[in-house]
């Protein structure tokens, strides 16, 4: 079975985010897919690979699967974990094309460019720009 389009992965999380009642539930969604994020090597938590811009610590990597780019991140904050599960779930596994042609639109659709604290909020918006700023040099 392959793995949804970006669009539809987008989609998917809207719709489960639609599931919840309000924001409570929401955030734990969030942190909950944090928890299931794949181990991140220790050697890789290095300047290097450190996401400046997050009010928490914030590695990524990206490593290449034939002409798919495959991200690993983690943090050490539990809802940075989360969105970083919202963001590989859409853009990880993917070819650099797709990554330049899909738009992050599920930030308003989801609500989340209102309900993140501003320094949530730039720290998602940096781990984003460097999803992007890798795509565009692969």
């Amino acid at each position: 079975m392959s793995t949804p389009g970006p669009e539809l992965a987008q989609q998917e999380l809207i719709d489960e985010f639609e599931m919840f009642d309000n924001w409570m539930d929401r955030y734990q969604y969030i942190i909950d897919l944090g928890k299931q994020l794949p181990a991140f090597p220790v050697e890789w938590q290095t300047e290097e690979y450190k996401i400046q811009g997050c009010q928490s610590n914030v590695w990524m990597n990206c490593e290449t699967d034939g002409d798919k780019l495959v991200f690993k991140a983690t943090s050490d904050a539990a809802i940075v974990s989360g969105l970083i599960g919202v963001l590989l779930r859409i853009y990880s596994e993917r070819t650099a094309e797709e990554i330049r042609a899909t738009e992050p639109h599920f930030l308003q659709d989801l609500g989340l460019d209102k309900h993140l604290s501003p320094t949530r909020s730039n720290g998602l918006h940096a781990m984003l720009e460097r999803i992007y700023q890798v795509a565009r040099s692969a």
